[in-house]
């Protein structure tokens, strides 16, 4: 099952995408239990107007039925952020590793 975290907005105005094979990870029994506790059903109505210079984020899992909401930067909260950072993390790892890299010590998704 896929999830996808999606950034877009703020000052530049880019759009950046994290995805995580929750199957494919050790600890797939922990991400079931984030994505259940996030509140997907109580995600804002789309037509929320959007701050200037603020991000945008489109967080999807991939469950039966597909989940997917759309949150102004300052509505992730609470579980939403912790699946935001988690997913974050796992991807930059997962990239840096593909890459051969290390992350910046003060990056997210650093492995300490």
């Amino acid at each position: 099952m896929m999830v996808t975290v999606q950034r877009s907005g703020g000052f530049a105005g880019l759009t950046r995408t994290w995805q995580v094979d929750v199957d494919a990870e050790p600890d797939t029994e922990s991400w079931l239990v984030l994505l259940e506790m996030v509140p997907w059903s109580e995600a804002p109505a789309p037509t929320q107007p959007v701050q200037p210079d603020r991000f945008v984020w489109v967080i999807s899992a991939e469950t039966s039925p597909a989940k997917k909401a759309k949150l102004p930067e300052q509505q992730v909260t609470g579980p939403w952020r912790e699946l935001v950072d988690r997913v974050r993390e796992v991807s930059d790892a997962e990239r840096a590793d593909e890459r051969g890299t290390e992350l910046h010590p003060d990056a997210p998704g650093r492995r300490g």
